[in-house]
């Protein structure tokens, strides 16, 4: 078969933080193929979280030969590749593109000084989000980037470019430095509101300009396969590479979540709430995080809780060992398991309450101090009704997020939901009860990141007009509504979980004092 006779495809790779993930679409929105490679985390300190780029680039570049030849034996050519990734991490580049250092993830805690000095510098935290819109925190690049410059200044002096993760494989796949304006607004040193680098903010920082990558609009074609690389990874030499995201934006945008009043909820190890806008609002606060969008002209707000699915997961660790046996016995999920007792006890699971902040909680709490927490329970409850607490207590805490949200004025007319917890049918109504919301499953919405990222690889290459039209392809896999009379008593019971918070906050702090 010619390639002129071959069908258009594109390709979306995603660099997490313990995979990377490559997939194929066609032009009617299907999975064509897909491939994972896995690469190690390094905790060097405590608090410390890095990895090798190199590490990255080799599975980037055996993910997308396995997909590229596959695709080709189905009669299919890659078109267009779209990029996704962890989001804050510091790969920093010497003149000649070697890096200089392990990347600083954007789970690494040792720039916290910094981003207090960085907002000192400035007049305050305040000021400093009247600049960016949102505050410098801990996971962002600008803390690690004034961390290495103090630190290790041998190291900063040889540094020409810093990047994030995903345009690390831009680099090595074309040779340019391009960023896109999602991550960039990830970096604490981007202007949300104009879209563009914050000059004088660096300025004020101490740092040069140079080091800067060009930044791009998440369609937009930064670039195209060299020829040395093309037949390392199995494309044709000139294929475009376009701006792509950052995981949590193109996330959220991959499930159709591209218009307000539709949220997005990704339920893995933390939960992540977002939501697209449609102008620039002004941050309130310092817990929701207000970025470009990867859909051009357009914003969005997000809210990250850290122990969604890992609420679940430490339950299950801790208290599943019998439903983790009977699963291995009879070749079943523990978690469908946990699920059916959870169904076994009644709505609001008979007055029994689960605050899950096992590890703090950033969103809408930023409290480190913040513990997880099982009240109401008594002689007369069950295990079921238990288990059925920490499923709710999951769902009510990104209710709470979205709460944040409704004091902007925005509202809900539809939650799409991803990830792993997305395929329990338990959460799926919770989900319509909890928000007294239709609540929608999508096909794909499992891949995570690297779907997105191929449908904006197709919108760049002009497969697709828009990223609405790319999405209206999707097709909703599951739909479930709102029961009147439950939305209601889980909305005067989740005014119950939302005041407990600010009752236990400071025998959060004592508690914290004793434990090890």
């Amino acid at each position: 078969m010619s390639l002129a006779e071959k069908k258009p495809c594109v390709v979306g790779i995603d660099i997490g933080t313990s995979s990377c993930k490559t997939l194929a679409v066609d032009e009617e929105g299907r999975v064509l193929s897909r491939a994972t490679r896995e690469y190690p985390v390094y905790n060097p300190f405590p608090g410390w979280s890095e990895q090798d780029p190199s590490d990255w680039w080799e599975a980037a570049k055996a993910t997308l030969l396995e997909v590229s030849r596959d695709v080709e034996g189905k009669g299919y050519t890659v078109e267009g590749i779209g990029l996704t990734g962890q989001m804050h991490g510091l790969v920093l580049l010497d003149e000649a593109g070697n890096v200089l250092r392990p990347c600083i993830m954007w789970n690494d805690q040792r720039s916290a000084p910094y981003c207090a000095k960085i907002h000192e510098m400035v007049g305050g935290e305040r000021e400093f989000i009247k600049i960016t819109n949102n505050p410098m925190l801990p996971g962002y690049t600008g803390g690690k980037i004034l961390w290495v410059q103090e630190n290790e200044p041998e190291v900063f002096k040889k540094a020409e470019k810093f990047l994030c993760p995903k345009d690390y494989i831009r680099l090595r796949l074309t040779g340019k430095y391009a960023t896109d304006v999602s991550d960039a607004s990830g970096t604490g040193l981007f202007s949300v509101r104009e879209r563009a680098w914050a000059k004088d903010l660096i300025r004020e920082l101490g740092v040069a300009f140079d080091l800067f990558p060009e930044v791009f609009e998440s369609p937009e074609i930064t670039g195209s396969v060299l020829p040395a690389v093309a037949q390392e990874v199995g494309v044709r030499p000139g294929v475009p590479v376009v701006g792509g995201g950052g995981d949590a934006v193109v996330q959220t945008v991959g499930v159709g979540a591209v218009r307000p009043g539709t949220i997005s909820i990704t339920l893995g190890t933390a939960g992540i709430v977002g939501m697209s806008l449609d102008r620039f609002y002004e941050n309130p606060g310092n817990t929701l995080q207000f970025f470009c969008n990867a859909i051009p002209g357009s914003w969005i707000v997000y809210g990250t809780t850290l122990a969604a699915g890992g609420s679940l997961s430490w339950f299950r660790n801790t208290f599943g060992g019998l439903e983790r046996e009977l699963a291995r016995l009879i070749g079943e999920s523990s978690y469908d398991l946990l699920s059916r007792e959870a169904e076994l006890s009644a709505p609001l699971a008979r007055g029994i309450l689960f605050l899950p902040y096992l590890i703090g909680e950033r969103c809408p709490h930023a409290d480190p101090f913040a513990r997880g927490v099982l009240i109401g329970f008594g002689l007369h409850h069950t295990r079921n009704d238990i288990v059925r607490s920490v499923f709710e207590g999951i769902v009510f805490s990104l209710r709470d997020v979205f709460a944040l949200m409704e004091g902007l004025g925005l509202s809900v007319s539809q939650v799409r939901i991803s990830g792993g917890g997305a395929k329990s049918k338990l959460f799926q109504k919770l989900h319509a009860d909890i928000f007294n919301s239709e609540v929608v499953a999508v096909a794909y919405g499992e891949e995570g990141g690297s779907y997105g990222a191929a449908l904006l690889a197709g919108v760049g290459i002009g497969l697709w007009s828009s990223m609405e039209e790319a999405v209206g392809k999707l097709e909703i896999t599951e739909r479930t509504l709102p029961d009147p009379e439950q939305a209601r008593l889980y909305g005067e019971f989740f005014r119950v979980y939302q005041h407990l918070y600010g009752v236990l906050r400071e025998t959060f702090r004592t508690i914290s004092s004793f434990q090890t």
